[in-house]
């Protein structure tokens, strides 16, 4: 029998950290209504950073992934433990998921199962274009390039057609070690702003607006955007609840980012499988939608 039932996945700054700012007390907020809702359900739950060279894996029935937001800084030792871990405990979403949507180029599946995303062009590792070469291909006038595998948008750049020549040093720097993603830029993102839609146990639970800051494109608090409360629209969720459909196995949790492209249509900017931040402090019932999803998987 093991001794836990759920563990909550973080990294070592979040956990049990000694200095709180309101972005820490956010992931800490968060986590305690999981916690309490997966309680409420008769589980026992710990919280527990990944990178953790102590904790005993074995002694979970299960590991949730939720602020493990250092990954894509230390990717190689994060896959490796990624290994290690889906051999002694169940993961929440499961090592396939995780594996195929800590890369970007999951949009291409999505795009051939009829879900529309960004017009990309995907560059391998190791390609030997300039970035201007790349950008010459296309017809696009305003653009973004960005790794494969990221996040907190991560060495992620607009820029006008003409400016390509101030990213390619940085370009020819990255594409030694890692596949990058050149994009359209959708300009409707800096008037409309991206929807989180939250689907939890494949079902619409609630959504965010996200808007960048005034001059930035980037709608991520980091760089200053701003939250705000949204009612999507029946459309809007059926778009969410439909991409997420699209995985499988369905996944417990998931974070659907919804833009409007360049033609108005809705478009999946990203698919969020990982360790999406669901802000359960602003629909505290979700946890308990979440809790559902986790039981019935499980038992």
């Amino acid at each position: 029998m093991k001794k836990i039932d759920v563990t909550l996945l973080t990294d070592s700054r979040y956990f049990n950290p000694t200095e709180l700012n309101w972005y820490t007390q956010n992931i800490l907020d968060d986590d305690k209504y999981v916690q309490q809702a997966l309680e409420k359900m008769g589980l026992k739950v710990v919280r527990m950073n990944w990178d953790s060279p102590s904790f005993d894996w074995t002694e979970t029935r299960c590991a949730i992934f939720r602020t493990t937001w250092d990954y894509f800084d230390r990717f190689a030792e994060f896959s490796s433990w990624l290994d290690t871990v889906s051999t002694q405990t169940q993961l929440i979403n499961p090592i396939e998921t995780i594996r195929w949507n800590v890369d970007k180029h999951y949009l291409k599946d999505l795009a051939a199962k009829g879900v529309n995303v960004p017009t990309t062009v995907f560059i391998e590792k190791g390609d030997v274009r300039t970035l201007a070469q790349v950008v010459e291909s296309t017809n696009w006038s305003t653009l973004i390039v960005k790794p494969a595998v990221s996040g907190a948008a991560r060495h992620t750049y607009k820029f006008e057609r003409k400016g390509v020549k101030d990213h390619e040093a940085i370009f020819q720097e990255l594409i030694q070690d890692e596949a990058m993603l050149l994009q359209e830029f959708q300009e409707k993102i800096l008037t409309k702003g991206e929807v989180a839609l939250i689907v939890l146990g494949g079902q619409y639970s609630h959504a965010i607006l996200k808007k960048a800051k005034t001059g930035d494109f980037r709608v991520q608090d980091d760089f200053g955007g701003t939250l705000h409360e949204y009612a999507p629209s029946p459309e809007e969720i059926y778009f969410a609840e439909n991409a997420v459909r699209q995985v499988s196995p369905l996944p417990v949790y998931a974070r659907v980012d919804v833009i409007w492209d360049n033609e108005d249509q809705l478009c999946v900017s990203e698919l969020e499988l990982i360790e999406p931040e669901l802000w359960f402090r602003k629909h505290p019932a979700a946890a308990e939608l979440l809790a559902d999803a986790v039981v019935k998987l499980i038992k």
